[in-house]
């Protein structure tokens, strides 16, 4: 089984939903996208909210892994850079694959499928680098690296997970060209 990946789909309450579900489940799993568990849908909705208003800004795009029951099970948010200087890169934001698959080599597949839509996508023809950053003490930046990231920078101890757990900010790029 693998996923099929779909950039720009039809935002609708079934695909709000499904990346709200599979935020919740991210988070509470422990996966590092912004909340630290126990936390549910609700208050995620804010975060998910401003994703869809800069969708519909034209400032990000949505790339959506399915399941083969259809369900949202991975997603990434490009966000496109706003300064004139750095137009040639953009943001990768929300990178998440559903705890059930983990294991499964999908999160592999949707860094493949991101790094092709930053190649091949409508829009993306300017971009020249994919830039993310991620929590240190999680062991994803070495999942990153073995995507071709490299890291370029770490601000020690910018993340407080909790009272006495800080942690770094990792900052990471993917050369498209």
């Amino acid at each position: 089984m693998t996923l099929t990946f779909e950039v720009d789909p039809a935002v609708d309450r079934s695909l709000r939903d499904g990346v709200l579900s599979l935020w919740a489940d991210v988070s509470n799993a422990g996966g590092a996208v912004g909340f630290v568990p126990p936390v549910t849908p609700d208050a995620i909705r804010p975060a998910l909210l401003k994703h869809l208003v800069a969708m519909t800004e034209g400032g990000t795009r949505l790339l959506v892994g399915r399941d083969e029951d259809g369900q949202v099970a991975a997603t990434a948010f490009f966000t496109f850079n706003g300064h004139p200087l750095m137009r040639h890169w953009v943001w990768l934001y929300t990178v998440m694959v559903h705890p059930r698959h983990q294991g499964r080599g999908y999160g592999r597949d949707l860094m493949a499928a991101v790094e092709h839509t930053a190649r091949t996508a409508e829009g993306f023809e300017e971009i020249e680098a994919i830039r993310l950053t991620c929590r240190g003490g999680t062991g994803v930046d070495g999942f990153y690296a073995k995507s071709g990231y490299k890291e370029v920078g770490r601000i020690p101890d910018a993340i407080r997970v909790a009272p006495g757990d800080d942690r770094d900010d990792i900052v990471m790029l993917l050369p498209l060209k």
